[in-house]
């Protein structure tokens, strides 16, 4: 689904991401972990163009085949398929769930201008409050809001960044058993970052551990090692 190949990544002069290769298969949940600072979250950012790369490939599998996705701005990234949730949110405190909703569809290719009904079946919530506004939601419900934002497109691929940060632990819950439904019955490719290790074990299928601006250890959420996590991830 997405080839990431040579990718190098700087602010200023700190060399963050280092000749970074990395594999996100089809329909799996790929969770990228590491201490604070060894560059997840511009990993991410990078995928979606939020900051620049210099040099290196980002190879995604569209439905009209591999496109090279350094060439392609922002929004023509969402637009091949790709959702993302940062982190923190960043949802829309004044406007209602349903219109928070709504600013997604934009970045749909097909023009549709409905609110996918599996969106509210996912989180019911969303329909319940829908005439809320954002800033109202507890924390959980807003991380929830994001994630729906995000599948209004009905992506391909979607990307999350720590989407159990400061939630409610049964919010958490169920955004992995979201995460499970949307790869088992859609077929969806999940990008993660995740901190949580009972969490990642739980939903993810595959981890990529970083260090240092480049991935040190990955495989199957299986080998994810004690004598892996006390190297690479205690504190």
């Amino acid at each position: 689904m997405l080839a990431i190949e040579k990718l190098n990544q700087f602010y200023g002069e700190s060399h963050t991401l280092w000749d970074l290769d990395l594999e996100v298969p089809a329909g799996q949940c790929t969770c990228v972990m590491g201490r604070n600072g060894v560059g997840k979250t511009t990993l991410l950012k990078a995928v979606m163009g939020e900051v620049a790369v210099k040099g290196g490939e980002l190879r995604y599998t569209a439905d009209t085949g591999v496109i090279e996705l350094t060439k392609k701005a922002v929004e023509a990234r969402s637009r091949l398929g790709i959702g993302y949730v940062p982190q923190g949110r960043q949802i829309f405190p004044l406007l209602t769930v349903e219109e928070n909703l709504r600013t997604g569809l934009a970045a749909r290719s097909d023009g549709l201008k409905t609110i996918p009904e599996r969106v509210y079946e996912l989180f019911p919530v969303l329909k319940e409050m829908k005439h809320r506004r954002g800033g109202d939601l507890s924390g959980g419900q807003q991380q929830q809001l994001a994630i729906g934002r995000a599948l209004v497109i009905e992506p391909k691929m979607l990307i999350l960044d720590e989407p159990g940060e400061g939630i409610q632990p049964n919010i958490v819950a169920q955004i992995g058993q979201v995460i499970r439904q949307l790869i088992n019955e859609d077929g969806l490719t999940v990008l993660l970052v995740e901190q949580k290790l009972p969490f990642a074990r739980k939903y993810a299928d595959r981890f990529v551990i970083m260090d240092r601006g480049r991935p040190v250890a990955k495989g199957e959420i299986s080998e994810l090692s004690n004598e892996l996590i006390k190297q690479h991830l205690t504190v």
